[in-house]
């Protein structure tokens, strides 16, 4: 009888293997299936960095703007929005997440996928990643980075450069200048394959539209009367306004670079928030002890210093780096906007070099510094040790540092190039000193940001 028993036990027990086996064999070959949590998630996420870019940053420039130019400084950053989607679908998402053959792919992802071609709607972001919700949301998704990121470069130009030009340098400098930097560390190319860390941005949109902006700013010339006539903001509680615009969008830009409403989300979510929160203090602090007093828009610009520097360490580090870097980040981008800008004398008009890229590059540093080291890991949004010695920390700060002078190498001669070559489409860069005396606003766009 016990034998009879153990006979049967046996047989059920290799009858539950055979069906778990089986099981397992047809949930592998079985076709994925929408994630409707995720893909829901990244559309919003995706709304949420639209709206960081002709709300946000257009507000947020816009206040800190002379009021004859208030209009003309929303203009730029709303035109540059749609350029720049336009540039994305044509040509830009192809050279950034496509796949280029042998040592292109180093640089660009090829051309395959030009005006979307060969994408379809039902195709998934990635299956391989676990990535279930449409491809066409990851490509609106990116777009808006590419967006905001050639609006950036706006601020630092603005008063005194033609808007015509501006509208061609933005088309030209997204498939030129960002769509290739975002394939190397993003995309699959050299610094992706060297195991950059890059979160949300910090290279890819911060440091490169800083720099850019900064390259802009040295070439088309100071604005006249810059820095003896005051130059006093047209409205700084819109740029307060568009200050906490931005961070709300920031949720969208950090927590949904986790590409899924998962832990890793709700890691960047939080240390977002708090790098934010901390430098706006740490500005207030500093600009109080230095002028003696605390202003809104310094904490405005604390808050957006924040923000830039923990954006590529956002799913990467814990909340006590998050603290460190926010803190660290508003020092840096006050020293920056003061000190920095007044010993080399150039015109950032709104200074998108001293936060953005000075941010962004403490930022790029401190990923590898506080980045937390996960063994062994399946999820591709830790750092698992990319490098050939995983968990090497110095070796990941050098992989940091190559990083953040590649992008800068890359967007110093591709902002000139591209700078020169929208000169030649609109003849010449610079409005004339009677508009630029006048104010953008009507002598450009006959019109007023205020009618007061």
């Amino acid at each position: 009888m016990k034998k009879w028993l153990l006979a049967l036990s046996l047989l059920g027990v290799s009858a539950f293997a055979d069906d778990a086996n089986a099981t397992a064999v047809t949930a592998a070959v079985a076709e994925p299936v929408l994630n409707s949590g995720d893909t829901a998630w990244m559309m919003m996420s995706t709304a949420l960095v639209m709206l960081m870019t002709p709300i946000g940053l257009a507000l947020f420039y816009g206040g800190m703007t002379r009021a004859k130019n208030v209009l003309n400084t929303y203009a730029m950053v709303f035109g540059a929005f749609t350029v720049a989607m336009i540039a994305w679908v044509i040509a830009g998402f192809s050279i950034a997440f496509g796949t280029a053959e042998g040592s292109m792919n180093q640089v660009i992802g090829g051309f395959a996928n030009v005006m979307l071609s060969g994408i379809s709607w039902t195709d998934f972001a990635s299956v391989e990643l676990g990535q279930l919700y449409p491809k066409f949301v990851f490509v609106a998704f990116q777009g808006t980075f590419a967006a905001i990121t050639v609006a950036i470069v706006a601020g630092s130009v603005i008063e005194r450069m033609k808007f015509s030009t501006w509208m061609v340098f933005a088309f030209i400098w997204t498939i030129v200048v960002y769509a290739p930097i975002a394939h190397m560390v993003w995309g699959g190319g050299y610094l992706f394959n060297e195991g950059a860390l890059d979160f949300a941005g910090g290279t890819v949109v911060h440091m490169n539209g800083g720099l850019a902006g900064l390259v802009l700013a040295v070439l088309i010339g100071k604005r006249a009367g810059y820095p003896k006539v005051a130059m006093k903001p047209a409205s700084v509680i819109l740029t307060a306004v568009g200050a906490g615009l931005l961070w709300f969008g920031w949720y969208g830009f950090n927590a949904g670079s986790a590409f899924g409403a998962n832990a890793i989300a709700g890691v960047a979510f939080l240390t977002t928030t708090i790098a934010a929160a901390v430098a706006t203090v740490t500005w207030i602090v500093v600009e109080s002890m230095v002028f003696k007093k605390p202003t809104l828009l310094g904490a405005a610009s604390g808050a957006v210093a924040g923000l830039v520097a923990i954006t590529p360490a956002a799913g990467f580090v814990s909340v006590g780096g998050a603290l460190i870097i926010g803190i660290v980040g508003a020092v840096v981008a006050f020293f920056g906007v003061t000190a920095l800008k007044k010993k080399l004398g150039y015109d950032d008009s709104l200074d998108a070099f001293g936060v953005h890229f000075l941010a962004g590059l403490w930022g790029a540093i401190a990923t590898g510094i506080f980045a937390l080291y996960t063994p062994n890991t399946d999820n591709a949004l830790l750092w698992s040790g990319p490098l050939k010695d995983a968990g090497d920390r110095m070796g990941q700060i050098m992989v940091q540092a190559e990083s953040a002078l590649l992008v800068g190498l890359f967007t110093l001669v591709g902002t000139i190039v591209v700078y020169y070559i929208a000169m030649a489409f609109t003849g010449g860069s610079r409005v004339n000193e009677e508009q630029e005396s006048q104010g953008l606003d009507e002598s450009v766009h006959g019109e007023r940001g205020f009618n007061l």
